[in-house]
């Protein structure tokens, strides 16, 4: 793995990366939408084009996240959140302690009123993590970057969708036996109405859960915690039809599953691609490599284990 050269400058959208972006047919002032999957280290930018519709732009390997599989429900649980997050310009930090950052907007409003605590967790830079997603001084300038440009272009927020792992029917059976899997079968049916449609969803709650792409009478429920309004769907029979289908794959893995997939907790994860250099050169070299001040690799020793190999499956519904 090649690292660029790290830079104290405001990061900026480089030549390379509009070249890239041409070359996908994508314009570095259209929308953009975020993911991140937890178990596989990657967050993804992709891009929409005129008809709303997004592409995949690129996957960036994560350097650092903390915590286990699920949600952030307290202060101090190390724990990086999961869920669905909307950042908007002022949520954006030119001046983050790990080069620049955003903030991913936890607690969001359902998180509120379930009564969780937390604060400033962030998508920044470095490699250090006590809640946030990690991405390397490098990594982060670039995405930070690229959703500048769509925000100052007319974007008034960006999705992030933060998975604890690629949502496919596998992954979710191997992991049958988590007390987090009815929260996860919600993040599932969001994943796959913006995996279906390459549309982002519309993102409510209420029933303490959340809801998506729902016209309700009167405007979106004002208490998550309340029953549903009456509502109707805004998305296509074809896009209800197929999250349907992909559901029942679900029910069926799950049912056929026998077993869970058996962690030993340490404490997060760290992408291939970086545990390999952490190996291969130690904490303080990858430090002085990826954060401009040298902040050090939290936890190096647990960076170095990989609770979640082999445990990965990526079919189910399409991702790009």
């Amino acid at each position: 793995m090649e690292l660029a050269e790290l830079s104290s400058e405001p990061p900026k959208l480089s030549a390379a990366v509009v070249a890239a972006m041409a070359k996908k047919g994508m314009r570095p002032e259209d929308p953009v939408l975020v993911r991140i999957f937890k178990q596989e280290s990657e967050l993804e930018v992709w891009k929409a084009d005129a008809s709303g519709r997004y592409k995949l732009f690129k996957t960036y390997p994560m350097c650092r996240w903390s915590g286990k599989l699920g949600p952030k429900t307290k202060d101090g649980d190390r724990q990086a959140p999961e869920g669905f997050y909307h950042v908007s310009a002022g949520m954006l930090n030119p001046q983050s302690q790990y080069y620049v950052s955003f903030n991913l907007g936890y607690p969001n409003r359902l998180e509120a009123a379930l009564g969780y605590t937390g604060e400033a967790l962030m998508v920044h830079g470095a490699c250090s993590s006590s809640g946030c997603y990690a991405m390397t001084d490098q990594g982060v300038g670039e995405i930070y970057a690229i959703a500048q440009k769509a925000l100052q272009s007319g974007q008034d927020r960006f999705q992030v969708q933060a998975y604890p792992f690629r949502m496919t029917a596998e992954n979710l059976a191997k992991h049958r036996g988590d007390p987090n899997m009815p929260f996860w079968l919600t993040l599932k049916e969001g994943h796959d109405h913006f995996a279906f449609s390459k549309r982002q969803p519309k993102v409510a709650a209420c029933e303490r859960r959340y809801v998506f792409n729902r016209e309700f009478e009167g405007g979106d429920p004002r208490n998550p915690l309340a029953a549903c309004p009456v509502s109707s769907s805004g998305a296509s029979a074809d896009l209800l039809s197929m999250v349907a289908t992909e559901r029942g794959k679900v029910e069926a893995a799950l049912a056929a599953e026998k077993s869970s997939a058996a962690l030993a907790y340490v404490d997060g994860g760290m992408h291939p691609s970086f545990r390999a250099l952490l190996k291969k050169q130690g904490a303080s070299k990858l430090a002085e490599d990826i954060s401009i001040i040298k902040y050090p690799v939290s936890r190096p020793e647990a960076a170095l284990a990989d609770p979640y190999s082999g445990t990965s499956a990526v079919s189910g519904a399409s991702d790009d």
